[in-house]
């Protein structure tokens, strides 16, 4: 079954950001786009260097109205932890949210119930809290935060242009289609 479309559930989880514990729930995250970027652990191989890969691109995130959200089981505390310990970490200043109770990983279906741990799930989600792009990959697979940026930006095109469509390596400034009877067979 596909998510696509599915509007996220009503949420309130403790975060860490900036030196700071916050709590976020669903309507602090309304009204913009969002990257829900789920890891496995904290103190982990993989998902320190897709974290600071994330925070080498969260001013152009920004830039385009789009928060990013990374997500893990562990709590807010282990957070500030591998934030203070981590050379990788510590450039981290999107919120990273604490998801002990597993509710969110179980929402957006990338719960590994055996584990207690998240699937590698990215998910941008429109301003109305529906998810519009999504990947899961296998936990020894880590994702490309490049990618994840121009899958947003293909999202906020396509919303805001509902005519068009963006094809394979889209960039914003590149060529769409526009779906019509005269397309068919023809590209």
């Amino acid at each position: 079954m596909s998510l696509i479309g599915k509007e996220i559930s009503d949420f309130s989880v403790q975060s860490y950001q900036n030196g700071e514990f916050k709590t976020i729930t669903k309507s602090d995250v309304l009204g913009k786009w969002g990257l829900f970027f789920f890891y496995p652990a904290d103190f982990t191989f993989v998902c320190p260097t897709e974290l600071e890969e994330l925070a080498g691109l969260y001013e152009q995130f920004q830039g385009i109205g789009c928060e990013v959200y990374s997500v893990s089981c562990d709590t807010h505390f282990v957070h500030k932890a591998w934030h203070d310990s981590s050379e990788r970490i510590s450039k981290v200043t999107y919120p990273m949210l604490a998801d002990p109770t597993q509710a969110l990983a179980k929402d957006f279906e990338v719960l590994i119930e055996a584990d207690g741990m998240a699937e590698r799930g990215a998910f941008v989600v429109d301003p109305s809290g529906k998810i519009q792009v999504y990947e899961v990959t296998a936990g020894g697979i880590g994702r490309n935060a490049e990618e994840l940026l121009r899958l947003t930006k293909a999202a906020q095109f396509v919303a805001e242009h509902g005519d068009q469509v963006c094809p394979a390596k889209w960039q914003p400034g590149a060529e769409t289609l526009k779906p019509s009877l005269d397309l068919v067979g023809q590209l």
